[in-house]
């Protein structure tokens, strides 16, 4: 994890495209969600380089900004979240 750490912030100094894990250390998800959210829709836009998928920083800022929320909606008895 350390590595991966210091990968992701040597990435943001030397360049601003993140891979699939350093994005996904960025924004606190797992490559499962991240790779969910490419194939339906709703995540970050991304870039696909070949077989490789990279992530802007400034995408990644963007999207985690679009997603802020100031309060839950009240939760529907009977419904479990």
């Amino acid at each position: 994890m350390d590595d991966e750490i210091s990968r992701a912030a040597l990435a943001r100094k030397g360049t601003p495209y993140l891979g699939v894990k350093q994005a996904c250390f960025y924004l606190g998800l797992s490559p499962k969600t991240l790779q969910r959210l490419r194939v339906n829709g709703g995540g970050p836009a991304f870039r696909k380089l070949g077989a490789t998928v990279r992530y802007h920083v400034d995408d990644l800022k963007a999207w985690c900004d679009a997603e802020t929320i100031t309060k839950l909606p009240p939760r529907t008895p009977g419904k479990s979240s």
